[in-house]
């Protein structure tokens, strides 16, 4: 751990690069902003000269590759930096100057142990791509494989650690601060943050997360995991099947190729929505740039190092929501969040379903083609502070992602709405999940599971509490001091009575002062 004032200096250095470009302003004019957090503010903009419209994304892209991480984490809490800051951070670009080649090959020999021509027989020096974790070669295995190489830049989880302990002193601060930065929860999200890059951090685990999630959308017609070469990745470099095709954000050329956007647009919505509510595990950087189009029209995505999971009784949960919304079964939605304990008990669930009915009945009265998920989540998290509503971790990636997918479908498609692609799909997974014959079948699962873990139950219990022996049971024994203890006990009591004697003779003393008039 580092010392408070390495943590100050990195937050005062940070702090000036926001200043410059404008990125305090709002953290100054905020009511919410505790007035410690206003002054070290002040203090870090001192002498700059700030632009008339802030730039986050620039900020802090000049921080650092960390910097650049945790923005587009906060760019899926516009409760916690505000709309304008989130909408900014959305547009936060991952990319930055290329590492040396001869850099990059020495850190794939040091990890294999081998030379770089013994595991591939052409490897291109210039990347494809340089992000602020890592950076993509194109190369061709030794059995002919076209396959694409992904390389961490070296120091970069020494980095990565030095930021994030700055990240958790400053948000155990100002969580400690209390009022609205207790409820938002910063410790969390840091928290959150730290365990995501974590596993960017780790080739293997990203490589297991793109094994994963292919076999969950194995059927799936249209979308594609491109297989891992697992005997050329390991923690530090990760090697994975080329994808040749269109940038999904190159409206122009894949319809110059020939391809229906808006199917395509409507195929995406739903390989999300299997992900996310079907199987609970999903990509979650969705963004245009990890998305490609085959030539078959085939949707093949790539970058795994972010992914989100939800349990089932979440899952259960988010899809009732969301087909409430769009019903308007505003009532049910209300409940929901109570059952969830989303929204603390002691809270109205009528007054808060009133308060659902007010962000969802503005967009039923509009066409379909006008409706929004960012909208509804925009809405949803201006309620958030009138029902102390505590930040959920585990449905931060699913928002940014869903805002992600409707964006990219939108381009795609201008006319689409993410409700009514996904309406069907969500009714669909209620009624098997949720209906009676799902609920019947359910029971019948966990009651058969119970029934057959009694015998070990019933194991257990007697290694517990094992049967006699062939010897008696021996009678109760005396309860006898022992001399040491009985020598500790002597001393302690001696020096209580000093203690008592010494009071005594004060007081006495204290109490004849009195009656002489020696003391007032």
């Amino acid at each position: 751990m580092a010392r408070p004032s390495t943590h100050i200096f990195r937050l005062l250095t940070w702090g000036r690069t926001l200043a410059r470009h404008g990125a305090l302003r709002g953290i100054e004019r905020d009511p919410n902003t505790p007035p410690q957090v206003k002054r070290l503010a002040r203090i870090a903009r001192f002498g700059t000269v700030q632009p008339r419209e802030p730039d986050y994304a620039g900020a802090f892209r000049d921080i650092g590759p960390a910097a650049i991480k945790l923005g587009q984490t906060l760019a899926t809490r516009p409760d916690l930096v505000g709309e304008d800051a989130a909408r900014n951070l959305l547009s936060l670009q991952d990319d930055l100057p290329p590492v040396a080649f001869e850099l990059i090959r020495q850190s794939i020999e040091t990890s294999f142990e081998q030379p770089l021509e013994a595991l591939y027989s052409e490897f291109d020096p210039v990347p494809v791509g340089a992000a602020s974790i890592a950076q993509v070669h194109r190369a061709v295995t030794t059995e002919g494989r076209a396959v694409a190489v992904k390389v961490l830049r070296p120091g970069v989880r020494e980095q990565f650690a030095r930021d994030i302990d700055t990240y958790e002193w400053a948000a155990a601060h100002l969580e400690s601060l209390g009022g609205e930065a207790t409820r938002l929860r910063p410790r969390l999200t840091i928290a959150n943050f730290k365990r995501w890059t974590n596993r960017e951090l780790d080739l293997r685990r990203e490589a297991a997360s793109a094994s994963e999630l292919a076999e969950h959308m194995i059927g799936t017609a249209g979308y594609e995991i491109p297989d891992i070469d697992w005997d050329r990745t390991n923690g530090r470099v990760m090697t994975i099947d080329w994808i040749d095709g269109i940038k999904i954000s190159n409206v122009e050329a894949l319809k110059g190729a020939g391809h229906d956007t808006a199917e395509i647009a409507n195929r995406l919505v739903l390989a999300f929505l299997k992900q996310a509510i079907s199987a609970g595990f999903f990509h979650a950087d969705m963004h245009q740039g990890n998305l490609f189009v085959k030539a078959d029209g085939t949707i093949a995505a790539i970058d795994f190092g972010i992914m989100g999971r939800i349990d089932r009784r979440a899952r259960m949960w988010l899809a009732e929501i969301l087909y409430g919304l769009t019903t308007g079964n505003y009532k049910r939605v209300a409940e929901i969040h109570f059952e969830a304990q989303y929204v603390p008990s002691y809270h109205n669930v009528d007054e808060f379903a009133t308060a659902l009915r007010a962000v969802g009945e503005p967009m039923r009265g509009k066409p379909v083609s006008e409706l929004s998920v960012g909208q509804m989540l925009d809405g949803l998290f201006a309620i958030t502070r009138d029902f102390d509503m505590q930040t959920q971790p585990h449905l931060l990636l699913l928002q940014k992602t869903m805002v992600m997918v409707e964006g990219i479908a939108t381009q795609l498609n201008p006319k689409i709405n993410m409700w009514d692609v996904s309406a069907p799909f969500v009714r669909s997974w209620i009624r098997d999940e949720l209906g009676p014959e799902a609920a019947i079948a359910d029971r019948i699962r966990t009651d058969t599971e119970t029934l057959l873990r009694i015998p070990e139950l019933v194991r257990r219990i007697e290694d517990t509490y094992p049967a006699k022996g062939g010897a008696p049971e021996p009678p109760p024994l005396p309860d006898i001091q022992l001399m040491w203890e009985k020598r500790a006990a002597k001393e302690n009591s001696r020096g209580l009575l000093g203690y008592a004697v010494a009071a005594l003779a004060g007081g006495l003393a204290a109490w004849a002062a009195i009656t002489q008039g020696l003391i007032g």
